[in-house]
């Protein structure tokens, strides 16, 4: 009886615990909406002597959220995004915003790509030199990455007992044919007949990266890493070379050699820098700084600045616009969901922006590895039908390969950064036996009839026939050729040359412009400028429209609850190591592709 109580006291407290947390959460959740709701459409005041802060603590992704409504509490902790768009838009207002003494890189992990991180440092570039206000950086530890951002600052400190990685990039692939051979299971991978670059099915089909994979691999990160040293080196003051050597060497070791080799200014605490900050800035000793977030700033009034855009030549609220289609992520049949490109969905978005009598120009920006060949065929169509009536230009972000270079291919203009991974023209299919597995770990086998002498081939309980692995590629390469008509008609190639510098490899931005497959190497706002030129708009003519239309708030809601809880399962079985996480996320991703696929020939981390 005594075991019997403490078990049901035990259980009723726990129960009350559980129901007092819900209960916070609940109010808390109310609370936050009730405030998100109650700023939407007010402005941020911004006192005079501010700072700008800019931390990227958030996942960056291209387009943020136009409602401004974005969760980071208690249970959303860490589903929170900031958009490249308001980045790029706040730290042009606070050029021109009398108020913004300077700029404050308060960082730590910065969760976004080289090309991602290269373009707001390109804009921080621009600030320093069009406002001549300075910028300061500081962190307790540097990554690469986070380091290739703060070397724009004029001023960049460490904490003395801190730490800064500079020792060259690596891309690291892991394999499971190991472990699909003790689990009986082996992975049909066809390709294209040429495209020996094409190498996704590696991970599946062997226990190593192949000669022609290691090339291509090897190629693109000694195209990330000169960029990254030549734009370090610009702003430090340092030559490539000497660069190369810290790198080489591991002579960053402790905080001192960061100072030493000339990659950091001082090492300093954050007390200690935010005093520095006062005099760099001219702000007043006696006083704390007043900071402005980056979120904040979005909803900043900056007088000047409407005073330019009312000089224009066009006031009206209808004004000409620019539309800015967003293609981020894997590339699917249908819809698709948060974080995917639906095929359905951006042809509508291209086709309403192709409609629409004030929309006088398109840039499509391309974030995404690729997958489905036939929703990638059908976002094509709608790009050249809007060519055919408007400008249309591409910017390309972190990737835009196989399929995410399929869409892109048919615009008048293609701008991408020196560190953007693109090409990749190639298709395969994948199919596994699991026979094996089956009938010798399972024990279970398989009959049954059928009508024609094909309608089985697609069975993953058999291996295919030659017939049948003939006739998919067949599939596979009238793909491929369609897919090398469509660069060559975009690019205004012979399809010979296409095919040479196809086969399903990887380039950088940089080596893509040198082979014809992009324009001009610039970011977002770079490819915005040049579609009003094209249209014939000057700036303050046009302002920019973001398409697709974004779902409503308490349909994301309901995503971020699902994110939530996938998370949680996630990290009750892999614990921290989110790398290992993201390597079974590409068995998972391979076994809900179908039809050919567009695809990234790997899935590329460089850190």
């Amino acid at each position: 009886m005594r075991q019997f109580l403490k078990f049901m006291f035990a259980s009723m407290l726990g129960s009350l615990l559980i129901g007092l947390v819900l209960i916070m959460l609940f109010f808390g959740f109310l609370a936050a909406l009730g405030s998100a709701f109650s700023l939407e459409g007010k402005a941020t005041s911004v006192p005079e002597n501010s700072v700008l802060r800019i931390a990227l603590d958030q996942a960056v992704v291209d387009r943020g959220r136009e409602d401004g409504l974005n969760l980071d509490f208690g249970p959303f902790r860490g589903t929170a995004k900031m958009g490249l768009n308001d980045i790029l838009e706040n730290i042009e207002k606070a050029k021109h915003d009398d108020r913004i003494k300077g700029i404050f890189l308060d960082l730590g992990v910065v969760d976004a790509g080289f090309t991602t991180v290269k373009e707001v440092r390109d804009k921080l570039v621009d600030f320093k030199s069009e406002s001549g206000k300075p910028v300061v950086a500081f962190a307790d530890v540097y990554t690469q990455k986070t380091y290739f951002l703060a070397s724009v600052a004029d001023q960049v400190h460490l904490v003395p007992q801190g730490d800064l990685d500079m020792r060259g990039l690596q891309s690291e692939m892991m394999f499971f044919t190991g472990l699909f051979e003790k689990l009986g299971i082996d992975i049909q991978f066809i390709r294209g007949s040429d495209n020996k670059f094409k190498s996704f099915g590696e991970a599946f089909t062997r226990k190593d990266m192949s000669p022609a994979n290691k090339l291509q691999v090897s190629t693109l990160l000694d195209g990330i890493w000169s960029n990254y040293i030549a734009d370090v080196g610009e702003q430090r003051s340092m030559d490539a070379a000497q660069l190369d050597a810290i790198a080489e060497g591991m002579l960053v070791r402790k905080a001192e050699d960061a100072v030493t080799q000339g990659l950091v200014d001082s090492l300093i605490y954050r007390d200690q820098v935010l005093a520095n900050l006062k005099g760099t800035m001219g702000l007043d000793t006696d006083k704390d700084i007043k900071f402005v977030e980056l979120s904040d700033y979005t909803k900043a009034y900056v007088p000047k600045v409407k005073e330019e855009k009312d000089a224009g030549k066009v006031t009206s609220t209808k004004r000409a616009k620019i539309a800015v289609v967003y293609a981020q992520g894997d590339i699917v049949d249908g819809e698709g969901e948060d974080g995917q490109v639906g095929g359905t969905t951006l042809s509508a978005a291209i086709r309403k922006a192709r409609k629409d009598s004030t929309v006088k120009a398109i840039v499509l920006r391309v974030n995404s590895p690729g997958g489905s060949g036939l929703a990638s065929d059908v976002i094509w169509r709608e790009v050249a039908l809007a060519k055919a009536v408007k400008p249309v230009v591409v910017s390309m972000g972190d990737v835009a390969a196989s399929g995410g270079y399929y869409i892109s291919c048919a615009a008048d203009k293609i701008y991408a950064e020196p560190t953007t991974i693109t090409g990749s023209i190639g298709v395969f299919g994948m199919i596994p036996n699991m026979k094996g597995f089956f009938n010798d770990k399972l024990g279970l086998t398989f009959d049954g009839v059928q009508t024609h002498k094909y309608a089985g081939m697609m069975t993953v309980t058999r291996p295919l026939t030659a017939e049948e692995k003939g006739i998919i590629q067949g599939f596979i390469d009238r793909f491929y050729a369609t897919f090398t008509e469509r660069v060559a008609q975009g690019r205004n190639l012979p399809v010979a040359q296409v095919d040479s510098i196809g086969q399903g490899r990887v380039w950088t931005g940089a080596d893509a412009k040198r082979i014809g497959l992009v324009d001009e190497m610039g970011g977002l706002e770079a490819a915005t400028a040049e579609a009003a030129r094209m249209a014939g708009l000057e700036k303050g003519e046009f302002r920019k429209v973001g398409y697709p239309e974004q779902k409503d708030f308490f349909h994301e809601l309901l995503k971020s609850l699902n994110v939530q809880a996938r998370s949680w399962v996630a990290t009750e079985a892999f614990g921290t190591d989110v790398e290992l996480l993201h390597r079974f996320e590409q068995v998972r991703q391979a076994r809900t592709m179908t039809g050919v696929q567009a695809r990234m020939p790997f899935d590329i981390e460089v850190y």
